[in-house]
């Protein structure tokens, strides 16, 4: 064979492993295009939190629905992503997958008033918790960037509660956001996308602080919490 031939073989080999990952990436496309409307409509019915105390329920109610299209598109993508390249594709959902994990924490927290686990929104979305062989899962880091997105979410929240007259939400979130504040603080983020998501928290919390600030001063607090 001679060396024209050689490259030949070799460069159609290359184009072959192309054009496959490109039908790959193009199957991954389609399916996180249909998944990540489905966290739209979630954000949109949960928006009702911010000007209709009693239609929160109802809200909780219809995510927890549209979750469970969600976990069908999710199982869609675990049986198109070859097993062990799930970080040679993990760009293609990563921010879809952040925004689900602040909507179900969102849900939960309005549902319960509890921090939902890292295990807890893997199994709403139907993927694994554990990374076992670079197989499809939930990545901590787009956990940990969905509760900071929840802690910018609640802020918002408590400057319209006061506005509804609800004197009691801010004071439970600013409990909630300043553990969640503490246990960020045990970590030792390195200098990436997470660390400078992390660095905004700060302004979030202090936003909260002065809506529970205003409310002192001006004698709103509930009198249990004021004593």
């Amino acid at each position: 064979m001679s060396s024209r031939d050689i490259i030949n073989t070799i460069f159609g080999d290359f184009q072959k492993s192309l054009d496959e990952e490109q039908e790959i990436r193009e199957k991954i496309r389609n399916i996180c295009k249909d998944v990540d409307q489905v966290s739209r409509e979630i954000t949109t019915v949960l928006q009702v939190i911010h000007h209709d105390e009693s239609a929160i329920s109802a809200a909780c109610l219809t995510a927890r629905e549209l979750f469970e299209k969600a976990n069908i598109g999710y199982s869609k993508l675990k049986e198109v992503v070859p097993s062990g390249d799930y970080y040679k594709y993990h760009d293609h959902w990563r921010y879809m997958t952040q925004r689900y994990c602040y909507l179900i924490s969102l849900t939960i927290w309005l549902e319960k008033g509890i921090l939902a686990t890292h295990e807890t929104v893997a199994s709403v979305l139907g993927i694994s918790a554990e990374e076992l062989k670079n197989g499809f899962h939930l990545d901590i880091d787009d956990y940990l960037v969905g509760l900071l997105n929840l802690c910018t979410e609640l802020s918002r929240l408590a400057v319209n509660s006061v506005t509804r007259g609800d004197y009691n939400k801010p004071l439970q979130i600013s409990k909630f956001v300043m553990e969640l504040n503490a246990g960020f603080r045990l970590l030792n983020l390195k200098n990436d996308h997470l660390r400078k998501r992390f660095d905004a928290l700060k302004y979030d919390v202090k936003k909260i602080e002065e809506v529970v600030y205003d409310l002192s001063i001006r004698g709103l607090l509930p009198k249990t919490e004021t004593a």
